[in-house]
């Protein structure tokens, strides 16, 4: 729960503190500039807001780590739903009113996120998971999109070193087998996930487990 809470609250800042020019940057989201990125963010504060406040009276059918679905090909941009946010996105018009949206949504969804019982059942698309085990996958969540918000702006800090080391845990479950030692967290992160395509010597530092990648998370 208190890593839900600094990876939240580290990508919020980071978000606070962009110039204006950064939001025309793109983003380590295919298709996405960096403006769609944080109003997605603004959607997946709403969906914490409304999963915190839907419980369940049935057993848990998923964990932080079987509540990602996985697919084998990267976003395109082209999905109606991506579309959709590019629209919502170039609607704000003025990056101050994606800012204070995400503070405004995303401060009452991290307060959600402290004020929940871990064990409290909670239902979200069609599967019922404990709070805790929700939260914890979105840990996941905060940290890959901090990593796309940084992807073209090296000058943004990017995301606490505890929230990538879970991460990595968290995708090495996913994928059944660790990544190797030489790879970094951040490394780890987006070779696994295909926001980097891996060089010829980590692919072979990978051995079997290159053949499963990416990990394309859903």
């Amino acid at each position: 729960m208190d890593l839900f809470s600094r990876s939240w609250n580290a990508l919020r800042t980071a978000v606070a503190e962009l110039p204006d020019e950064d939001f025309s940057q793109p983003s380590g989201c295919t298709g996405w500039l960096v403006r769609d990125l944080v109003c997605h963010l603004v959607i997946d504060a709403q969906d914490v807001l409304i999963t915190l406040v839907t419980p369940a009276d049935t057993e848990p059918t998923r964990d932080a780590v079987t509540y990602w679905e996985v697919a084998g090909t990267p976003p395109t941009g082209d999905d109606p739903l991506d579309a959709l946010t590019v629209r919502l996105a170039a609607a704000y018009q003025e990056p101050w009113l994606l800012k204070f949206h995400l503070d405004d949504v995303g401060s009452a969804a991290g307060r959600a996120a402290e004020l929940a019982d871990p064990t409290l059942r909670v239902a979200t698309r069609d599967q019922v998971l404990t709070a805790g085990d929700y939260l914890s996958a979105y840990v996941l969540e905060w940290t890959l999109h901090h990593l796309d918000l940084t992807a073209h702006l090296p000058h943004v800090a990017g995301p606490p070193a505890d929230g990538l080391a879970r991460s990595r845990r968290m995708l090495e479950r996913i994928a059944g087998a660790a990544f190797p030692a030489s790879f970094s967290d951040r490394d780890a992160l987006l070779v696994g996930t295909g926001r980097r395509t891996p060089t010829a010597a980590q692919r072979t530092e990978l051995g079997d487990l290159a053949a499963k990648l990416p990990l394309v998370l859903g």
